[in-house]
């Protein structure tokens, strides 16, 4: 039995369509090319779940590739999730301890089960020029027009305290948590920012400079930066340490990687999806 000419073009149509789509790993080596900076064999910048050689439906990008977010994803019909951080709760992603982890093999099996690829976008996005994470949290924040024109990390605001910049930025980026040290009525103008867990030598290296009064943060340990910093309001130096939360603090820079990958990839739909603050303020 010969097949009509109109079910051979819908399936002419439907192989040509289907060869189109791009794979997780093809949109992946996309990345890689576009990117801006070599991409290095020494990274945690690689697959973490599902095949990647699936046809991509949708790709989601994200601070975390929590479990929500994970739901969120699939219930869009988007099967890739570049996450900016790990998925299996430590840096490498190692997953040997939690083989029998009830959290974990619900997560993992919520992946498999909708088909679900996930990729760790964070050394090279932060290496590119500009810093991706850094520049969507300047563009979230509004101080693009007050960069240091020498050094990205750095800005100069209107004069105000420290307790109205504090506020304002927290009200900015719909923080509840958001914690400070320093006098509350201190007038500031000089700002430094350093996103993530920049570690305690980046931090009071950038405390130290003249030009820094208040310090943004995602996190700081709490023997470290943070008590530097109350040591130094005792003694009354003019420095504050506004922690953001890392989360918060970091994920409008995956936003921004939402908005470039826009730029290269058109098969297939692109959004970012918050993983939003996991903290609450008590009433």
């Amino acid at each position: 039995m010969r097949a009509s000419p109109i079910l051979l073009a819908l399936f002419s149509t439907h192989v040509a369509v289907a060869a189109e789509t791009p794979t997780a790993a093809q949109i992946i080596e996309r990345i890689q090319k576009n990117v801006g900076v070599p991409w290095h064999s020494e990274t945690v910048d690689t697959f973490k779940a599902g095949n990647p050689n699936t046809p991509v439906t949708g790709i989601v990008t994200t601070f975390a590739a929590t479990l929500d977010v994970l739901q969120r994803a699939a219930a869009s019909g988007k099967n890739l999730i570049v996450t900016h951080e790990p998925t299996f709760y430590n840096h490498l992603d190692e997953t040997k301890e939690f083989e029998n982890d009830p959290v974990y093999r619900a997560k993992r099996q919520f992946i498999e089960q909708h088909g679900l690829v996930v990729f760790r976008f964070h050394d090279h996005w932060h290496a590119r020029k500009p810093d991706g994470i850094l520049e969507g949290m300047t563009t979230a924040l509004g101080w693009r027009k007050f960069r240091s024109p020498d050094d990205p990390h750095l800005f100069l605001i209107p004069e105000q305290t420290l307790d109205r910049f504090a506020f304002d930025t927290a009200t900015r980026l719909k923080i509840k948590t958001a914690r400070v040290i320093g006098d509350p009525k201190m007038k500031v103008t000089k700002i430094g920012l350093l996103p993530g867990a920049a570690g305690e030598t980046r931090q009071v290296e950038m405390l130290e400079q003249d030009g820094v009064e208040v310090l943004v943060v995602g996190e700081a340990r709490e023997w470290e930066t943070t008590e530097y910093v109350r040591d130094a309001v005792t003694e009354g130096r003019h420095k504050a340490l506004l922690i953001l939360g890392h989360v918060a603090s970091e994920e409008a820079g995956m936003d921004e990687c939402a908005r470039w990958l826009k730029t290269f990839i058109t098969e297939v739909p692109v959004e970012f999806l918050p993983a939003k603050e996991p903290f609450w303020r008590p009433n």
